[in-house]
């Protein structure tokens, strides 16, 4: 749903943009971090023959794990490229009124910070300035920017069972979530937004909360 928002988002801007299909694999950060160098280094060096053979320059991504592989991994393997997370673009877009958001209902939300969008990459104001743009009431959970608690599914702890007897992130970044009365959780990463999904199911509150992507949020006030 994200993909599909980002692009719709790309087509109404007048934005020129290819995709790799079939030519794209995983960059290769869940093998890395699960300790499977050498799978990470066959998907990154598959990823950098194939942009590199395409002249790619600028790379848009949907995913901070993606942002920080390929903007900080890949150098080291012959991959220089500027890599955009889609939430920076987007509000360069709407800033520029190349997108024009209508106003949605009065709703109330919080935002999720990305650990690879935020510590790990200091990227915190564009998605909150989008928020500010679609004029939504924005309640920030009590461990938010620098201080934000991870969704659980970093390291490659997203493909494992929580160790006995510890809460599982996802429930408790969930909780927080639910925690500011607000009817949306908006996050800007793949991994993150399964993560809160499943813990608000867990609640047993998926019929008064919904966990959405920025891009969904934006595309929704476009009226796609």
């Amino acid at each position: 749903r994200t993909t599909k928002a980002v692009a719709e988002l790309l087509h109404t801007a007048g934005i020129e943009f290819m995709v790799l299909g079939e030519g794209e694999t995983c960059t290769g950060d869940p093998a890395r971090r699960a300790g499977n160098e050498f799978l990470y280094q066959m998907q990154a060096a598959q990823n950098v023959e194939v942009l590199n053979e395409i002249g790619a320059r600028r790379i848009v991504v949907t995913c901070p794990h993606c942002l920080n592989t390929i903007a900080r991994e890949y150098p080291q393997i012959g991959g220089d490229y500027e890599v955009v997370h889609h939430t920076v673009l987007l509000n360069q877009l709407v800033t520029e009124n190349r997108l024009t958001m209508l106003t949605p209902e009065d709703e109330t939300v919080t935002y999720h910070d990305p650990c690879y969008l935020g510590r790990a990459n200091d990227e915190y104001e564009a998605p909150r300035a989008l928020l500010e743009k679609l004029d939504v009431s924005l309640k920030e959970m009590r461990r938010c920017k620098k201080n934000g608690l991870c969704c659980g599914a970093g390291g490659a702890q997203m493909f494992k069972d929580a160790e006995k007897g510890t809460a599982e992130i996802n429930h408790v970044r969930a909780d927080e979530a639910m925690e500011t009365g607000a009817e949306i959780v908006v996050a800007g990463c793949p991994f993150c937004n399964t993560m809160l999904t499943d813990g608000v199911k867990n609640r047993e509150k998926e019929a008064q909360v919904q966990v959405l992507d920025l891009a969904e949020m934006i595309a929704l006030a476009e009226d796609l």
